[in-house]
C-alpha cells in the first residue's frame, strides 16, 4: 500500500467515524442480502457486532500509517475469525458489502478516489488477516 492511499484513508478517518455505524450496520444488510450463506458465520456474534466492527473500521483508518498499533487487535480479530470458521473465500464478499455500505452512507464524498483507496486497504487487511488466520488454523 503506497503513501499516497495511506494519506487518502487517513484523511477519511473523521468521516468514517461520524458515520462508522451507520455504514457497519448498511454494510450486514447488503452481505446478507447478496451473500446469504454468510449469516451462519454470525449465529454467534455479539449484538453488538456492528458497534466492534465499526470501531475497528475507523481503527483501521486513524492507524493506517502506523499499522503497528493495530497488532493485538488483528490477532485478537483473527483468533475470533478462526472460532467462527471466517474462510479466505468470504473476505472479497465482505469488501464487497462495506464498499458497498461506504459508498452508500457517505454518498456524493465517497469520491472514485476515496473509494478506490478504500478497496486497497481493505484488500491489503484482508491480505494480513488471512495470512494470520492461515497461522491459527495450521496450529489447530
Amino acid at each position: 500500500m503506497n503513501d499516497s492511499t495511506k494519506n487518502i484513508i487517513k484523511s477519511t478517518a473523521p468521516i468514517l467515524k461520524a458515520h462508522a455505524e451507520a455504514i457497519t450496520t448498511q454494510m450486514y444488510k447488503i452481505l446478507f442480502a447478496k451473500y446469504p450463506e454468510t449469516q451462519t458465520l454470525f449465529k454467534d456474534a455479539s449484538p453488538e457486532q456492528s458497534k466492534k466492527l465499526a470501531a475497528a473500521v475507523y481503527a483501521y483508518a486513524a492507524n493506517i500509517d502506523k499499522l503497528e498499533n493495530l497488532t493485538k487487535g488483528i490477532e485478537k480479530m483473527a483468533s475470533v475469525h478462526v472460532k467462527s470458521n471466517i474462510l479466505p473465500k468470504h473476505y472479497p464478499m465482505v469488501g464487497d458489502a462495506l464498499l458497498q455500505a461506504i459508498k452508500s452512507v457517505l454518498g456524493d464524498g465517497a469520491t472514485d478516489e476515496i473509494m478506490s483507496a478504500w478497496e486497497e486497504a481493505y484488500g491489503f487487511l484482508a491480505d494480513v488477516l488471512i495470512a494470520k488466520e492461515k497461522e491459527l488454523y495450521l496450529k489447530g
